[in-house]
């Protein structure tokens, strides 16, 4: 008998300490899930964005045990990227390059179509903006040849749309001294007169672009429009008309609202990424719709049913399982779902 308690007594002990073990383990995996957001320059709209998201999430984190934190990068091209290879768990993207990059386009060409982008939520319009020192002379895309015109950083978005505008309008890179800097830097440069002009695709009202209409170089926006801008909205669906109110930038020399075109801001996954986390976000979000509309002017225009729209990934599984549960699937392109 003594033998047999001398068996088993180690045996047990054993089997209680797996067990033991088993449980710490389990608690160590209900330990809070980092995520990071990547969004854009600090003076653009992507920035507040991400932060204005991550806000949300994290109120509710002793619910969810979500804590999200937001990074400035250079745009469109990168965040899509860094949410494939899994350096970010999230990203902001314009819808074109959204499409693009689903559709092995542009910078994804070599690469092929990316298949594990998935699509969550889009947010505000963006409208290619492009802004001219007056004394240039700009009056019109096509006075733009022969100046100093920046396009945008490479890996932005907006270098992409700035090239399509160009090309509609029978414009080449060459036709012009093109520079190729952030966002962030064009008002100086305009101000410091190293500019005659740059392209910006971003929600309004805009901080950086009150910066390069409040200094001592008076600026115009200039209207983007005509059949060539209807031929290009032919040829690639996700562009559609805008405008900009003028009354948003009364240092600009406008007096009139100025015609544009534009994409839409989407929130973008993985497939990678955990559906119960994509699921909180996105519930948080709507279910807090009217807050979210308050962060920033930029959301004003923006509707439920609207926040569905612009998105060519398919939709991730936890930002389904939410519409589902929301009854807002009948806004959902079929083809995402």
């Amino acid at each position: 008998m003594k033998r047999t308690f001398t068996i088993i007594i180690p045996i047990l002990i054993s089997a209680l300490l797996m067990f033991i073990g088993c449980d710490t383990q389990k608690d160590a995996a209900k330990g809070p899930t980092f995520v990071t957001i990547g969004t854009g320059g600090v003076t653009g709209v992507y920035y507040p964005t991400g932060g204005a998201i991550s806000r949300i999430v994290n109120k509710k984190f002793d619910q969810y045990q979500i804590k999200a934190t937001v990074e400035s990068t250079g745009g469109s091209v990168y965040n899509i990227n860094a949410v494939i290879s899994g350096d970010l768990q999230f990203g902001v993207a314009q819808s074109d390059r959204q499409y693009q990059a689903i559709h092995g386009e542009k910078e994804w060409k070599e690469k092929g179509p990316q298949k594990d982008l998935r699509s969550v939520f889009s947010i505000h319009p963006e409208s290619i903006t492009l802004i001219a020192a007056s004394r240039s002379n700009i009056r019109s895309m096509k006075d733009l040849k022969d100046k100093r015109v920046n396009l945008g950083n490479p890996g932005s978005g907006q270098l992409g749309n700035s090239q399509d505008a160009l090309q509609a309008f029978g414009i080449g890179e060459k036709d012009l001294n093109a520079e190729y800097v952030k966002a962030v830097e064009a008002p100086g440069l305009i101000q410091d007169e190293k500019l005659d002009a740059f392209f910006y695709t971003v929600g309004h009202p805009n901080g950086n672009i009150k910066e390069a209409t409040s200094g001592r170089i008076k600026v115009t926006i200039i209207p983007i429009q005509g059949p060539e801008l209807d031929n290009l909205i032919k040829k690639f669906p996700y562009y559609a008309k805008s405008v900009i109110p003028s009354a948003l930038y009364p240092n600009a020399t406008n007096n009139e609202d100025i015609a544009s075109f534009g994409v839409k801001a989407t929130f973008v996954t993985s497939v990678n990424v955990d559906e119960q986390i994509v699921y909180a976000i996105t519930k948080e979000v709507f279910d807090n719709f009217e807050d979210f509309k308050q962060l920033h002017p930029a959301y004003q225009v923006l509707t439920k049913e609207n926040m569905l729209q612009g998105l060519s990934a398919p939709l991730h599984p936890g930002a389904l399982k939410y519409y589902k549960e929301a009854g807002l699937t009948e806004h959902i392109d079929p083809e995402l779902m």
